[in-house]
């Protein structure tokens, strides 16, 4: 039941076609993970905040440094040294007390993925990396919960909901890792495809809308403009296949 604090609160959201008192309940009950809390784990984690989201597990191995700060928003000036994990918490409850907030400062591996993934319903990725991409990929097959894949560089930035069983993976769209580097991006770049990442993870737990189900979004800031690539499951997917870890 939503108390009388929440419904005020989130009462524009609630005020949206088909959203209304049971949307924001199950936003209520809804506990994600945030894989990273950087560029975009900041636009994701804080819309979430924002519109209610239950509990949120935020997991980020790194500590602030002073280049995040173009485009990590939730982090400032007075947090360079410190923990990221630690930061956002502290921001996100600011942003909304009544949200749980889990901070967990380690890095994510194929060892310890699917314990941090274990009492979670949908996964989020705001990485910078595709290995760890793909171990949450697997993860997310595993458990058979959605993974909301988003990524940047420069001016440019992709979107896609994966959801288990009924679209392409993270490995059908992306056979191989590209090589580590440190990439340039613009803030806003970030910003604008977490909130995206965002606005899908809550049509995916209220019901509204069409999902970017084996849909690739790719923008081009350079050019302001959205192209869709229609996707297909590689048949031949080793994580597919594997799906479930040691059976």
């Amino acid at each position: 039941m939503l108390t009388k604090y929440e419904l005020e609160r989130y009462d524009r959201q609630i005020r949206i076609s088909g959203f209304g008192k049971e949307g924001q309940e199950k936003l209520k009950e809804a506990r994600v993970l945030v894989a990273g809390a950087g560029g975009l784990g900041f636009p994701i984690s804080a819309y979430l905040a924002a519109a209610g989201i239950g509990k949120m597990k935020i997991v980020d191995k790194d500590v602030v440094e002073l280049s995040n700060l173009n485009r990590q928003l939730l982090h400032w000036d007075k947090d360079v040294g410190r923990r990221k994990v630690e930061s956002a918490r502290e921001k996100l409850i600011q942003i909304n007390p009544r949200v749980e907030v889990e901070a967990i400062g380690e890095a994510i591996t194929e060892t310890n993925v699917l314990n941090l993934v274990s009492d979670v319903d949908a996964i989020v990725d705001a990485m910078d990396n595709f290995p760890t991409r793909f171990a949450l990929n697997k993860a997310a097959l595993k458990k058979e919960i959605p993974f909301f894949h988003g990524a940047v560089r420069g001016f440019m930035g992709q979107v896609t909901t994966i959801v288990p069983g009924e679209t392409a993976c993270l490995r059908c769209i992306f056979q191989e890792a590209p090589p580590p580097e440190k990439f340039p991006i613009l803030g806003s770049i970030a910003g604008l495809i977490g909130t995206i990442q965002a606005t899908e993870v809550v049509k995916y737990f209220t019901g509204i809308g069409r999902l970017l189900k084996n849909k690739l979004l790719v923008y081009d800031g350079k050019y302001t403009s959205f192209d869709i690539i229609e996707l297909k499951a590689n048949p031949n997917c080793p994580d597919c296949k594997i799906g479930h870890w040691g059976d």
